[in-house]
């Protein structure tokens, strides 16, 4: 039996565990998007929340009911909780490691040094994409409330972000730095 969309609950029911293979290969852009989303620290974070959201849903299928929404939904909500968690997670460690090992002077010099690097990678941006760039993902303000200050739709909002993050990947594939 070949996994896909119609029996990739079934495929996870009876532990076969090529419907993992199966969602990785079509719904691991949307995973990752949501994942990327809070946990933005590193790869390896990314990473371990990538296995959690993957082994929640595997753990967890019985608690799926198609009646209240689809697969995709299901495990896009897996995943945006999931990695909500792993954030709270992270920043209660950092919190907790720059309180105990950190002195002023060298947490200072880390956010010179992150500031500088945040303005050389955003740098290849227009002003107005830096600008929404730094309101959506450092000062995280909402798609919505961005697009009624701008008096713009809020696909607007999402568009110009998306342009952008192409325009940075391709950036950082230029400097070899993905």
């Amino acid at each position: 039996m070949e996994v896909n969309e119609s029996n990739v609950v079934q495929a996870i029911v009876d532990r076969d565990e090529r419907a993992i293979a199966f969602i990785v290969s079509h719904y691991g852009g949307l995973l990752s998007a949501i994942i990327k989303r809070y946990v933005m620290f590193s790869r390896q974070d990314y990473e371990e929340c990538l296995d959690d959201v993957l082994l929640a849903i595997w753990n967890n299928i019985a608690a799926y009911d198609e009646s209240r929404n689809t697969f995709k939904q299901w495990i896009a909500a897996i995943a945006k909780y999931r990695g909500i968690d792993y954030h709270r997670k992270l920043m209660g460690e950092r919190r907790r490691f720059a309180a105990s090992e950190w002195s002023d002077q060298l947490e200072a010099r880390s956010r010179q040094v992150a500031a500088v690097d945040m303005e050389e990678l955003l740098a290849c941006l227009s002003l107005e994409e830096r600008k929404l760039f730094r309101r959506y993902y450092l000062e995280g303000v909402p798609s919505r409330e961005m697009a009624e200050q701008m008096k713009v739709r809020e696909s607007w909002i999402h568009n110009k972000l998306s342009r952008g993050r192409k325009k940075l990947r391709q950036w950082l594939i230029s400097r070899n730095e993905v």
